[in-house]
């Protein structure tokens, strides 16, 4: 069985992202470290706070962090997970999947190069 290293990022699902921006900001204490028109992403306390919008998410989306997406995948589903989201690298050889749990809960799973 592969381990995770925790829940380091949390991906919001947002209808306007210059206003959640706003709040967020407000609500952190400091300006985004990633700032463009598909995401915004804050750094605070050792996690990764996303605003993401035009998204199909309904609600916030924990992200577990792996060092071995697709074990970790195989687990998961072994274990009654349905994936939802294959493997996509998001750029810098980050790949990002989502899964759904026997409740029916979306979970994420990020494993970094």
């Amino acid at each position: 069985m592969t381990s995770t290293q925790g829940i380091k990022t949390v991906l919001h699902p947002v209808s306007d992202l210059d206003k959640a921006k706003a709040l967020y900001s407000a609500l952190l204490g400091m300006e985004p470290m990633a700032d463009s028109p598909y995401y915004v992403g804050f750094e605070a306390a050792g996690q990764q706070i996303g605003l993401v919008p035009n998204s199909k998410m309904t609600s916030p989306v924990a992200h577990w962090h792996v060092d071995d997406i697709e074990a970790k995948l195989a687990e998961v589903t072994a274990a009654g997970a349905t994936v939802q989201q294959k493997p996509t690298d998001v750029g810098g050889g980050r790949l990002v999947a989502t899964i759904t749990d026997l409740d029916g809960n979306v979970l994420g799973l990020i494993q970094d190069s």
